[in-house]
């Protein structure tokens, strides 16, 4: 349990001044709170802040007298934390610290020191206040939790649905590192480790989560900074094992001595640190100004066909304080969107200040073809699996298949094809499209470098898994080609959700629905290409994409 103890380290050469806002210097927490005799340490806010739960360590009045830490409690009085009382019926001879309040402020989370010495699991529960007193503290089962070490500590989510434990745990990569458990229908999982990321060969400790659940406060001495132990925060990048590089709260907060407890309350931030004395006091600092919100920059990419849905737009925020808030006019909430078409987009980004901004975005795309585009189909081409080179064995010829284009180009001179290239649906996006395009393009160099095409005459288009194909189905055969006799017959697109469906129990019929995804197809654009009047090709198609 950190707030027992104040560690000596070797500090590591790096400072760090970055602030993402501007606060106030900061103050010893006004009232009674702090002593000259005691560490004062862990605050914890009821809901209104009227009233500020904390830790006592070395008060004589504590339970186990001067050796046991004691949660104690202050009101709020003309803007001070006055008449700090020892919590009563919370408070035994052994450790006490709570760890979380629920919403309401009915409901504490405390360190599990309630079944006697021999009996101290090292663990959570949780106290209900019922008919004007603190229940008997019962104990919160965490699955596999185990904690053999001295050190460890917890922060309950004001929702009551997420637990952050530091400990010395499984995989732990340092002397304490975060783990989570979140809670289920069936209960409360098995803690599983925070990340690499946020956790140091050093010690992480005392974490906070924001009440959206986003970004994580934390102490720690493994990342370098001011002093001792530092304030730091992480930002959630999706699971609850990936976070933002950890960055340092900055001088104003973090001294050269223990900085750790971080809460906040308003527009108040607290903290507990031993940077004037030997002793732990509550300092609090005043949110004065947030950075101004701005979208700087944006990157927008048009569609590059009639009719495409390929556009996209990437914004950078800058200023404002994390984390966002992300709309779009067409109901997406990432920052950055794609598969798009032409048309206009407004992002509304709102920050934790509720500070707002706004802006537009035009997707442009091509002109409509003079000629109704018509799809040609090929003979099968085929690649090997993951990658884009031409397949060709005793069973496949799939260059025969570009001879046949490569026929059709010379009959009719005056022709211009679209070359797609498309994946079947399983993996991620940016990788299924990285691949198609560098399938087209394969087949672009073939017609063009071997062949002699003139590259003007061919678009060579990656469709990735954005464009399942359509088949047809009667009974328990899928027909490639729209039968003249529609009676009986299901229109079916070969989307992944499909295919898993239909295909669980049957491997065979699993790869063969892939397979007819994965094709190669041609579309006239036109039959009237001009080499007098026409513009250079974009050298770019003779070249692989790099990922």
């Amino acid at each position: 349990m950190k707030i027992l103890i104040i560690l000596g380290v070797i500090l590591m050469p790096f400072t760090l001044d970055a602030q993402f806002w501007k606060l106030s210097t900061p103050i010893k927490l006004d009232g009674t709170v702090n002593t000259l005799y005691a560490d004062e340490s862990n605050p914890v806010f009821s809901e209104d802040s009227s009233l500020l739960y904390f830790t006592r360590t070395f008060d004589m009045n504590n339970s186990g007298k001067n050796t046991n830490q004691a949660i104690w409690v202050s009101k709020k009085v003309d803007n001070k934390y006055t008449n700090d009382v020892i919590l009563e019926g919370l408070n035994n001879k052994y450790h006490n610290s709570i760890v979380g309040i629920s919403e309401d402020g009915n409901s504490l989370y405390l360190l599990d020191s309630y079944k006697g010495r021999k009996d101290i699991s090292k663990g959570i529960a949780v106290s209900n206040f019922v008919d004007g007193i603190w229940t008997t503290p019962v104990s919160i089962l965490i699955p596999t939790l185990v904690i053999q070490g001295e050190y460890y500590f917890f922060h309950v989510s004001k929702s009551e649905d997420v637990i952050i434990i530091s400990y010395n745990g499984p995989g732990s990569v340092g002397e304490e590192d975060l783990y989570v458990s979140t809670k289920t229908d069936s209960g409360w999982t098995a803690p599983i480790h925070m990340g690499n990321e946020i956790n140091s060969i050093g010690y992480e400790i005392s974490p906070f989560l924001t009440s959206n659940q986003d970004t994580l406060y934390f102490s720690s001495n493994g990342f370098g900074g001011e002093g001792d132990a530092d304030i730091f925060y992480s930002v959630k990048q999706g699971s609850w094992s990936s976070w933002s590089t950890p960055i340092n709260l900055g001088n104003v907060v973090n001294s050269d001595k223990f900085d750790a407890y971080y809460s906040c309350s308003g527009n108040q931030i607290m903290w507990s640190s031993n940077r004037d004395d030997v002793r732990s006091d509550i300092y609090v600092s005043t949110i004065l100004s947030p950075p101004a919100l701005i979208v700087s920059s944006s990157k927008v990419v048009d569609v590059t066909e009639f009719g495409g849905t390929d556009g996209s737009i990437d914004v950078v925020i800058e200023g404002g304080v994390g984390p966002f808030t992300v709309t779009w006019s067409n109901g997406l909430t990432n920052e950055d969107i794609s598969t798009l078409k032409k048309g206009e987009y407004t992002v509304t980004i709102t920050d934790s200040f509720n500070q707002t901004v706004s802006s537009s975005f035009v997707i442009n795309e091509p002109e409509e073809p003079i000629v109704k585009p018509a799809r040609i189909r090929l003979p099968e081409v085929r690649y090997a699996f993951n990658k884009w080179e031409l397949l060709t064995n005793d069973n496949i010829n799939s260059t025969d298949s570009l001879l046949y284009v490569y026929d059709l180009l010379i009959e009719f001179p005056g022709m211009i094809l679209e070359l797609s290239s498309h994946t079947d649906s399983r993996g991620s996006v940016s990788i299924n499209q990285y691949l198609s395009e560098n399938r087209a393009r394969a087949c672009y160099k073939f017609l063009v470098e071997e062949k002699g095409i003139d590259p003007r005459r061919i678009i060579p288009i990656g469709k990735g898994k954005s464009d399942p194909r359509v088949v047809w189905k009667r009974g328990d055969d899928y027909l490639v080609s729209q039968p003249e006799e529609m009676e009986g017959v299901q229109e079916i697109k070969l989307t992944e959700a499909y295919i898993n469906q239909v295909s669980k129990k049957n491997r065979e019929l699993y790869k063969v629905l892939n397979q007819l995804n994965r094709r190669t197809e041609v579309r006239l654009i036109s039959l009237e290409f001009d080499p007098d009047t026409m513009p250079d090709a974009d050298p770019k198609y003779l070249n692989f994409l790099k990922r």
